[in-house]
């Protein structure tokens, strides 16, 4: 009966990580393409966040539909791993949410092919209301379907109940625009989302991280983290516009890299670190991640963040807001 910290709503996926080793260019249709490694992992916004939040030592549960088939127990075995439990009641008869993600070895490109499938089929008799009002935070991932629509009444009663809460949209849900996504914009207290999912909120072109984050900080929330891949990243909190350049890493994959960024961002708001340290335990979370293949291997605990921390010194910069 007792709360817990985060509630991670959105979606479980089995990823599977095919490497090919020629360019994508010369691949036609009918060829027999050779796979030269091929590996398996749970994926998935809300599974992502919510391993990388337990390992960072936040009580965590995810709301998250999956199928009656094979690739339900491996998603469920691999949260157990982190101590997560899913509070959905039902299965879907549709199959579990999986992802291709091929890579070229030739190109350090990536084709990715994914199946939305059980997790659409989230809908109110799935949960109970006073589950979800337990949690202290809400991380709302992306859904699709007709779950987007119980997003969106969980976004509306977080707000009414002064719950706090994280909004982090894929690019689909991000190119519905700043008019479908009021309900979520005004409830969050969190935004976080990349530049080019920021353009598609916004309806915009422009290239000005700074300016992306301060025009949505006045769309709702209190804090907007706006990413670019290894460029700088821009936020807005406090009325002051902050900034860092990622630390250059070796780059095995970059699937996970904003999940794991985005949770430690808010285990470090939830453990009351200064808006600067939060950034650099997201940012050496994601740094992590992306050393490797999996959206959810080498997460950090908060101990071996704060150490990394501490070695490799990431700079964040504050900014005049220009009027």
């Amino acid at each position: 009966m007792f709360g817990y910290e985060v509630l991670c709503v959105g979606s479980a996926t089995v990823d599977h990580f095919l490497t090919i080793h020629q360019h994508f260019s010369s691949v036609h249709s009918g060829d027999k393409v050779i796979v030269d490694d091929l590996q398996t992992y749970s994926g998935g916004g809300a599974t992502n966040a919510a391993a990388a939040l337990s390992k960072l030592g936040i009580k965590t549960k995810v709301l998250t539909k999956i199928g009656n088939d094979h690739d339900a127990g491996y998603v469920l075995k691999d949260l157990q791993k982190y101590h997560v439990l899913n509070i959905s009641l039902h299965r879907s008869q549709k199959n579990t949410d999986f992802a291709t993600i091929i890579s070229s070895a030739k190109e350090k490109d990536r084709i990715i092919y994914v199946h939305k499938g059980a997790s659409t089929d989230l809908c109110s008799d799935d949960f109970r209301w006073r589950e979800v009002r337990r949690a202290k935070w809400i991380y709302l991932a992306s859904l699709m379907g007709t779950a987007c629509g119980i997003e969106k009444e969980i976004a509306q009663d977080a707000q009414e109940r002064n719950i706090p809460m994280l909004f982090n949209p894929s690019l689909y849900l991000a190119k519905k625009g700043k008019i479908y996504l009021r309900p979520f914009l005004r409830a969050a207290k969190v935004l976080v989302l990349n530049k080019e999912e920021a353009q598609a909120v916004l309806q915009e072109k422009n290239n000005n991280s700074a300016h992306l984050a301060t025009h949505l900080h006045t769309l709702g929330p209190k804090m907007v983290v706006v990413t670019d891949g290894p460029k700088q990243l821009f936020a807005y909190a406090d009325g002051k516009i902050y900034s860092l350049i990622p630390p250059k890493v070796k780059i095995v994959h970059t699937a996970g890299a904003g999940d794991a960024f985005t949770a430690g961002l808010l285990a470090g708001i939830i453990k009351k670190y200064s808006f600067e340290d939060a950034l650099r335990l997201g940012q050496v979370n994601a740094s992590s991640v992306i050393q490797h293949i999996g959206c959810k291997n080498i997460l950090l605990t908060e101990k071996e963040g704060r150490k990394m921390m501490k070695r490799v010194k990431i700079k964040v910069h504050e900014h005049n807001i220009k009027r």
